[in-house]
């Protein structure tokens, strides 16, 4: 029996799509993961051989196996049921809630998107705009630290280049592990941060919850040996100073941590600084209250601005990139001998008295990230012109001051990154630099700060002032 059978051609069409697709899932798709996968395992066993500290299999867990771990914590479900009773809600809707909550903090390491990708993005980046250079590093500390520890990386935050420039200079050591704020959620921006191993977290978030969540997964990776960064000041600088530490994420971190563990917390402070910032100006602003808030043509319009200025001086051979920006690597700090040396278990202890205790960790390991900052020229010669207002420098002058104040931080042990290890060059580089930026004006050979810029020279000054026996200059209201 025969016989002809018409189909639309809109079914037609659909039928082929649908046999294109099985096509694709069952031949092409397999071969994909199968390269990938291929990629990423040859980039784990070459960088294998050089990193200091490896990536911990828990970093390598596929992202749903973790989100599952994470939502089926014990301590999870207890709160969840907790909830369920306490706010009338079903268990189903609240588990779904939490499983919302894993999904956008769980990160979704990806070795060759870190290694090749992300360090070639950050190594270029950081390159193109600044003179990199790492001043100081505790190299016999940093390689008695044991393999198998959670490390973390403790940092003073200054600008939003910290994640790049740290990544880079650390990658030859590890992969680091961030925690990033509500600005890199935006798409697709958060597919890449992710991919890199960054876990988002909502730092003004006060459901308890989602602290819990995300409480859960820091003490995972902690307790998996992740290697992890840092900022304990929650957020940029805004006048130039070292902030107040914020205990959360260090409290997660610590509140189950056994003395007697194998695997050892160590924190290894980390000093950051620049000659310039590109947050210096809305930084200040935002400690205006009276200040009006900017809209997105104005930010777009005054980013196109910057980026034509800079091009320009780049076409008339003036561009000096921004300075230099230096990192320095300080003495790690073991948690199991903080502990043994104050007598102290964290798990032990009541909320109050472990916040307290949280709070004065926090204090030594922010004293310690205060001491490794680099001393950089800008923030010499701003502190020379702040130490005197309205005072008129020649140049000669102005360079025995800024050697009058390497001198006293010399003595205290401050790290001084002097380029090319010539002093006079330290200064020209930090008066040039103030200069193209109109902070200081020069008139018949001498040099004065420019009056409307001295809220700006006190945040590059700032940046040094907490290294100084006595400071130099009272901070501007």
């Amino acid at each position: 029996m025969s016989g002809n059978v018409t189909l639309p051609v809109w079914l037609a069409a659909v039928l082929l799509l649908f046999a294109a697709w099985a096509a694709v899932d069952r031949l092409l798709i397999p071969s994909v993961r199968w390269f990938l996968r291929r990629r990423v395992n040859l980039v784990l066993e070459e960088i294998g051989k050089r990193l200091q500290l490896d990536v911990r299999p828990f970093s390598l867990t596929k992202r749903q196996v973790l989100i599952d771990r994470l939502m089926y914590d014990p301590k999870i479900v207890e709160a969840a049921g907790t909830h369920s009773k306490e706010k009338n809600v079903p268990r189903n809707v609240v588990m779904a809630e939490v499983e919302r909550y894993a999904k956008e903090i769980v990160p979704s390491f990806n070795a060759y998107a870190y290694f090749r990708i992300g360090y070639w993005f950050a190594k270029n980046t950081a390159r193109i705009l600044y003179r990199v250079r790492v001043g100081f590093t505790d190299e016999e500390g940093l390689a008695a630290v044991d393999r198998k520890s959670s490390v973390v990386f403790v940092m003073n935050h200054r600008s939003n280049m910290d994640y790049v420039l740290v990544s880079y200079l650390a990658a030859t050591r590890t992969a680091l592990s961030y925690a990033v704020g509500e600005w890199a959620r935006i798409w697709p921006l958060h597919t890449l941060i992710r991919s890199l191993g960054a876990y988002f977290i909502r730092r003004d978030s006060g459901n308890p919850l989602y602290r819990l969540v995300l409480e859960r997964y820091v003490s995972m990776a902690t307790e998996a040996g992740v290697v992890q960064a840092v900022f304990p000041e929650g957020g940029l600088t805004r006048d130039g100073s070292l902030r107040s530490p914020k205990l959360g994420l260090l409290d997660y971190m610590t509140r189950s941590f056994h003395p007697g563990w194998e695997r050892d917390i160590v924190f290894i402070p980390v000093g950051i600084n620049y000659d310039r910032t590109f947050e210096d100006r809305s930084q200040l602003i935002s400690l205006d209250k009276k200040a009006s808030r900017k809209n997105l043509a104005f930010v777009i319009g005054t980013s196109l601005k910057f980026f034509l200025r800079n091009l320009l001086l780049m076409v008339r051979g003036r561009w000096y990139r921004f300075g230099y920006t230096c990192v320095n690597f300080g003495t790690p700090v073991s948690m199991r001998q903080y502990c043994h040396r104050l007598g102290i278990d964290f798990r032990s202890l009541e909320r109050e008295e472990r916040f307290r205790n949280v709070e004065t960790l926090a204090g030594e390991l922010m004293t310690a990230v205060g001491k490794v900052i680099p001393v950089l020229p800008v923030s010499l010669v701003a502190t020379a012109f702040l130490g005197q207002a309205g005072k008129r420098w020649s140049e000669l002058d102005l360079k025995a001051e800024v050697h009058r104040l390497i001198a006293e931080l010399t003595a205290v042990g401050a790290h001084i990154y002097i380029p090319r290890r010539d002093h006079d060059y330290a200064v020209d580089v930090g008066l040039r630099m103030l200069m193209l930026r109109h902070f200081v004006e020069e008139k018949d050979g001498l040099y004065t700060a420019n009056s409307d810029n001295i809220p700006l020279l006190q945040y590059y000054a700032n940046s040094i002032r907490h290294l100084f026996p006595v400071h130099p200059h009272p901070p501007q209201d």
